[in-house]
């Protein structure tokens, strides 16, 4: 009977081994699906510290009167001129809006020097400025981004800021070109995923742009729009992967959207750096750029929106979709989901009047919340990629953030790009009056129309 019974579980040891074998590949797995999918849930969250935003000096200012003294003085032809007039006239812009000192030199003389020259004033000062506030030692910085899309010399910007400030030797380093205005959104992007891979470390932005070399001395209409637009400015923002900044933060990052409209060549064309033909170098922007910007605004807003609307808002957005496919000869539109349910602050970027004022429109905002955006374009113009930081700035200034408020920063780019950054207030203390915005007391301003000298 002993024999016979272990030789069944001789017999058996086959499909024991197996079955042990299997259960305990079978326990691995699900153990590391539960270990990835924790992993998954839990992101390491990236904290915004600070930021702090150029202010030019009153010498830099460019006046409107300066700047069409400037257009004579430059021998234009009448219909250049008379174009310049038209969109100042249009523009938004307060007389405080400045430009590089180079630039207003008659005639103009460009230069790699000068235009160097330009780029390090902005970025050495609103680091100083930042390290200064915070009491950021440089060497602590573990990530280093730059980003201005018309000017990438060599070294990078980035290496000029590592020198500068003296930083480590392993500090990682990167600087992004031709983005657009939309490249500090895109910046924010990178410092967030290396940030999560590289935990417990502190990332630097530097956003601006550089107008020296790019500033437009011919007679295409299109060409001559970005020298009535860009003005100078810059920002530079500190992020964190810490856990012990969480205490000290002002943000944290919720959702990071970006929808790239380039594989469609009007939109890909609609801001494009060429030459004219005279052979003078110049970024044209078209005409149609503001049906572009809303095509791709339309794009980012469907993959925002499910992520910060309330149910309520993605349902009624959901049930038009349907009813509009289902019946299109009813010409039924399509709902229109209010974000002022999600956010309770906007910093879009200040590209131009019409471009704030088509955003208004289309999203059903009140005038207080594009008030930062307009009264950003009438103060400093379209500083390119820094402008959304301004803008913040003022809804700071204000004493208008709250801890638990809710930010959509929205720019747009050549390329076409439309970029959302979602942030979520996390400080308790009384926010500090930016340096940019130490007149704040006299904001807002009715902009008004500038005098019609072609009249």
């Amino acid at each position: 009977m002993a024999i016979l019974t272990l030789r069944l579980i001789i017999s058996s040891l086959p499909e024991l081994i197996i079955w042990n074998t299997l259960h305990h590949f079978l326990m691995v797995v699900v153990a590391g699906l539960i270990v990835l999918y924790l992993k998954y849930k839990r992101k390491v969250p990236i904290y915004l510290l600070d930021f702090a935003c150029y202010k030019p000096p009153n010498s830099y200012r460019l006046p409107k009167s300066m700047f069409l003294e400037a257009v004579f003085l430059n021998n234009m032809d009448p219909d250049s001129i008379a174009f310049q007039i038209k969109i100042l006239e249009k523009s938004g812009f307060s007389e405080e809006t400045c430009i590089p000192p180079s630039l207003a030199r008659v005639p103009i003389r460009k230069s790699l020097p000068l235009a160097v020259e330009e780029v390090v004033t902005v970025i050495f000062s609103v680091v100083s400025d930042l390290f200064k506030k915070n009491s950021i030692n440089p060497k602590a910085i573990d990530i280093v981004i730059s980003n201005a899309s018309m000017f990438c010399p060599t070294p990078s910007l980035s290496s000029m800021i590592i020198n500068k400030f003296r930083m480590r030797s392993n500090v990682m380093s990167f600087h992004l070109s031709g983005m657009g205005c939309s490249a500090g959104i895109i910046s924010v992007g990178l410092a967030k995923d290396l940030l999560r891979v590289h935990c417990n470390s502190l990332a630097l932005i530097v956003s601006t742009e550089s107008l020296h070399l790019n500033w437009y001395t011919g007679k295409n209409p299109p060409m001559l729009l970005t020298n009535c637009l860009f003005r100078m400015g810059g920002a530079a923002i500190l992020l964190s992967s810490r856990k012990e900044d969480k205490s000290k933060a002002k943000y944290e990052l919720q959702h990071l959207v970006r929808t790239n409209k380039a594989q469609d060549d009007v939109s890909h064309a609609c801001v494009y750096q060429d030459v004219d033909s005279e052979n003078k170098v110049g970024v044209s922007i078209s005409k149609g750029i503001l049906h572009v910007a809303g095509a791709a605004l339309k794009a980012n807003i469907a993959a925002l929106g499910p992520l910060v609307l309330p149910f309520k808002e993605k349902l009624r957005y959901g049930c038009s979709i349907i009813c509009h496919k289902m019946w299109p000869t009813r010409r039924t539109s399509i709902y229109i989901p209010d974000f002022k349910k999600a956010f309770e602050h906007f910093c879009i970027h200040a590209g131009g009047k019409a471009v704030i004022q088509a955003i208004e429109k289309n999203l059903h905002l009140r005038k207080q919340d594009v008030e930062p955006s307009k009264m950003t374009l009438y103060k400093f113009g379209n500083t390119s990629s820094s402008s959304i930081w301004y803008e913040l700035a003022y809804i700071e200034a204000k004493g208008r953030m709250k801890r638990g408020d809710r930010v959509w920063q929205i720019a747009f780019g050549s390329g076409f790009k439309c970029n959302s950054a979602a942030w979520k207030c996390v400080y308790d203390s009384k926010f500090e009056i930016a340096n940019a915005w130490s007149d704040i007391s006299t904001y807002p301003v009715e902009a008004p129309d500038f005098v019609k000298i072609s009249e």
